[in-house]
């Protein structure tokens, strides 16, 4: 089996409210396309485990991290920022979460399979060293970049950011750091309002305008990200997989389809053969369109799974 899928029971107990667009419905939904697909026979499922202090440490304060154990409620909701709150099972979901990232990168590092999906929430990319942010309260990805040049003594790993957002958290951990390159599209401007004027050598942000379509945001990949991505030669490439930049999503303004979503799979897959041994980790992060974000995760899984040859 070349792709594992990853989640847990947990991701569904995180709540910030009844009628927040964050929900666990987005999690059944994947869950339910893929078993009504073919996937569901060519697919490694496992469950995640949950995330130590160490592996949070890496990527954020320890003071941050101690507050976000501290602050969790047995009860009720506790607001973290204007758009983050955490109930009382918002904690394990996402220690899961980042759990799962942490056991896809060993999957994929080990040789047991070429790629995973982690299918978690709460999502992570706005989570920064010291901060919640955008529904995030830590950040999955970097921390299993982090775990990876930690263990595996890695020393080029690449991100490719494709929600309608900017991983401004990411770009917060990681921008100082020349072991990583970030790779990020976003609707500019927009929230967090951040990413069109911070870029650097090793963080490649390409904001585009309201209404971008499919050909806008494959020209980006083509003329700005490939060129990158092949001088620095990932020796494993992370995904931060949000889906809400499809035409259909109601929280945001651009307008990609489902075939735009193979297109990126496809071409981080031709990288990551090239140069990253077919190693890659893709974890959701945002998509708010139910039907459409089952679609587009469901087209994703399969390309991943699809025969690199």
């Amino acid at each position: 089996m070349s792709t594992a899928f990853i989640s847990h029971p947990d991701t569904l107990l995180h709540v910030m409210d009844g009628s927040h667009p964050e929900s666990p419905a987005r999690i059944t939904a994947i869950k339910n396309a893929v078993m009504a697909s073919s996937l569901k026979d060519q697919l490694l499922f496992a469950d995640a485990p949950s995330a130590t202090k160490k592996d949070l440490r890496r990527v954020h304060s320890t003071a941050y991290v101690d507050y976000i154990f501290g602050v969790a409620p047995k009860a009720g909701l506790v607001r973290l920022d204007g758009d983050t709150s955490m109930g009382p099972m918002s904690l394990e979901a996402t220690l899961k979460a980042t759990g799962a990232v942490i056991h896809a990168a060993d999957l994929v590092m080990q040789g047991k399979v070429n790629n995973a999906f982690c299918c978690i929430r709460p999502p992570g990319h706005h989570a920064g060293r010291a901060n919640s942010a955008g529904f995030c309260i830590f950040n999955h990805v970097a921390a299993g970049v982090a775990y990876v040049l930690e263990k595996y003594k890695l020393k080029r790993v690449a991100i490719i950011d494709f929600d309608v957002h900017h991983g401004d958290g990411t770009e917060d951990i990681f921008k100082d750091n020349a072991n990583v390159i970030l790779c990020s599209t976003f609707q500019h401007p927009f929230y967090p309002h951040k990413g069109a004027e911070s870029a650097s050598d090793h963080m490649l942000n390409a904001p585009l305008p309201a209404k971008s379509n499919g050909k806008s945001f494959r020209k980006v990949f083509e003329r700005l990200f490939r060129p990158a991505l092949e001088a620095f030669k990932p020796e494993i490439i992370f995904i931060s997989a949000g889906f809400d930049a499809h035409a259909n999503d109601p929280l945001a303004d651009l307008a990609l389809t489902k075939k735009d979503y193979v297109w990126i799979t496809e071409f981080i897959q031709h990288i990551a053969k090239k140069h990253a041994n077919n190693r890659i980790v893709s974890s959701l992060e945002g998509g708010y369109h139910l039907s459409s974000l089952a679609e587009v995760a469901v087209a994703h899984i399969e390309t991943l799974s699809s025969s690199y040859d």
